[in-house]
């Protein structure tokens, strides 16, 4: 397992860079997470007896590599999840790569609005309007890149789940490696061309709008000039 990535830390927050295809937190595989590492880091780091605290404040997919902020403290945690639910105080940026063209059709920057529905027993999200359904916002703008495919900058508006994969796949440009919603081959460690790349989110105890980036994988060289946030 790689080492644990620190990209930030005070009394209130631990912020980390997490890699691909490690879960956030245990599931059915019984494998590490990210939680148990992150604790386990915590317990050595600060030689703390008993059992640590670390509240999650938001996931990302198994499959998907990038920032992920945990809150220290309970009171963090509280103010955290309450800026989570505002949908102007959180702003969340990920990098995505697809091995389509880009759709003739579609304009370099703009905005997907999707009704998505979540079928729990596949875990699979669909567009559909049915009972259930939620409406998914992203911002998107083209990336250029070296290479054959699309890239794309993104911008999570709300915050439900495999958004993003499912609105790159109703585009026309699976995402690479994503199996579930589309792409012709799996990614040889099993990721998928998402990653979580930058987040703005204000301090849970300070007047401060904090920013932070974890470096983007491999897939994502071939992406050039990618947007100043």
């Amino acid at each position: 397992m790689k080492p644990l990535r620190i990209l930030y830390i005070d009394n209130h927050l631990l912020v980390v860079a997490k890699p691909a295809c490690l879960p956030i937190v245990p599931d059915e595989s019984q494998d590490v997470s990210l939680l148990d590492q992150a604790k386990s880091w915590l317990k050595q780091e600060y030689n703390k007896p008993g059992e640590v605290f670390l509240g999650v404040v938001h996931r990302l997919d198994r499959p998907v590599s990038g920032v992920v902020v945990f809150a220290r403290t309970s009171k963090a945690a509280k103010r955290l999840h309450a800026s989570w639910q505002k949908q102007d105080a959180v702003h969340k940026w990920y990098l995505a790569r697809s091995d389509a063209s880009w759709p003739v059709t579609l304009e370099e920057s703009g905005t997907w609005r999707q009704w998505l529905w979540k079928d729990r027993q596949r875990n699979r999200v669909i567009v559909s309007r049915q009972d259930g359904a939620r409406e998914a916002v992203t911002n998107y703008q083209r990336v250029p890149t070296t290479s054959a495919g699309s890239g794309l900058c993104l911008e999570a508006v709300t915050g439900r789940s495999h958004q993003l994969r499912v609105a790159c796949a109703q585009a026309g440009m699976p995402l690479l490696g994503d199996l579930k919603y589309g792409a012709r081959e799996p990614l040889q460690d099993k990721s998928i061309g998402l990653h979580a790349w930058r987040l703005e989110l204000p301090h849970p105890t300070r007047e401060e709008v904090m920013q932070f980036c974890a470096e983007p994988p491999t897939w994502a060289s071939s992406m050039s000039s990618l947007p100043d946030r």
